[in-house]
């Protein structure tokens, strides 16, 4: 061994004893894997069972490498040498018949999961130990991505906000998401796994938090300068709690109209929580079809004019058609 090897082992010792503590230290908060929502606990759930099937062969590949290196070291005087061995039956069939049998466990295991814990679908339960009340309606929570805020409109309150969101424990929650510019990602860890928001659609996820707290959200991919400050909180409330949250929304001295979301819409970064009062009506619509400026055409009219074989800007009116009917039509 060469002097400068010598030097490098002590190195080497030190960084292999120190990696136990930095690994300790780093799963100091793992929310991914202790969440406070159901849904992101199946998610978590998920991880760990395709992680020990995936150790099923990693783990003896890692000691048989080693086996195999110590085994047949240059220095072993003792081992077998042969030649002429090339093919063992046995061998063969262990090779490949464990890792085809755990990639069809963990195929069928993925595939329950994921159409289980599909985004758009309702929630069939609200923790392991409680079924979903059919008398209890999701709570509908509009979420419009901007640069670089976050906007969360209730319709069944009336009222929105800027970077702060809140819930109701152990009630469903029905996210619709959108974007005014770039595709951004919604990630609540706590309580869902993470979606895009994209401009000119609506995606859909299903959540449920079953712990009162406050916890993080936050855009998961990078979109642009203020990425790193587009985070929110998210307050999981009792009944109650989340009334006396809903009232002081309800008593801002501003409204989110046409207007005043085309000013909110101007890129910023680091805003602070807000709250509206009252929301005009057709909005959220307006903003998933990219018509909240006066004289815009709107997505889905310029779909349905097309549908109908085109026509140009003039097609809705030369059809006898207003803007209420091709609304009626969309189903908006």
């Amino acid at each position: 061994m060469s002097h400068s090897d010598r030097r490098l082992m002590p190195r080497l010792w030190r960084t292999a004893l120190l990696a136990p503590f930095v690994m300790a230290l780093a799963g100091c908060k793992l929310t991914v894997m202790n969440p406070a929502g159901d849904v992101a606990s199946q998610q978590a759930d998920l991880i760990i069972y395709a992680t020990v099937l995936m150790l099923i062969v990693i783990l003896p590949v890692i000691a048989l490498t080693i086996f195999f290196a110590m085994r047949y070291r240059a220095s072993n005087k003792e081992r077998t040498y042969e030649p002429e061995w090339d093919h063992s039956v046995s061998l063969e069939i262990v090779i490949w018949s464990v890792p085809l049998a755990i990639i069809i466990m963990l195929a069928g295991l993925t595939w329950v999961a994921t159409h289980r814990l599909d985004p758009y679908a309702d929630l069939t339960r609200i923790s392991a130990t409680q079924p979903i009340d059919e008398n209890v309606a999701p709570l509908e929570v509009q979420v419009v991505a901007m640069d670089w805020k976050w906007l969360f409109i209730y319709p069944e309150y009336n009222i929105a906000t800027v970077n702060e969101m809140a819930t109701i424990v152990d009630r469903p929650v029905e996210l619709k998401l959108t974007a005014t510019t770039v595709m951004n990602a919604f990630y609540v860890p706590d309580m869902v796994g993470m979606i895009y928001a994209m401009a000119g659609m609506e995606t859909e996820l299903n959540g449920v938090l079953n712990s009162e707290g406050t916890y993080e959200g936050f855009a998961s991919h990078y979109n642009g300068t203020g990425f790193s400050k587009m985070r929110f909180e998210v307050q999981a409330l009792d009944e109650a709690g989340f009334a006396a949250w809903a009232e002081t929304a309800q008593s801002a001295s501003q409204e989110l109209t046409r207007e005043t979301f085309a000013v909110l819409n101007q890129p910023s970064i680091d805003d602070d929580v807000s709250y509206y009062a009252g929301v005009e009506d057709g909005l959220w619509r307006r903003i998933v079809n990219m018509c909240v400026t006066e004289g815009t055409m709107c997505m889905d009219e310029m779909m349905m004019i097309d549908s109908m074989g085109g026509g140009g800007l003039g097609g809705m009116s030369h059809g006898g058609m207003d803007h209420g009917d091709s609304a009626a039509m969309t189903g908006h």
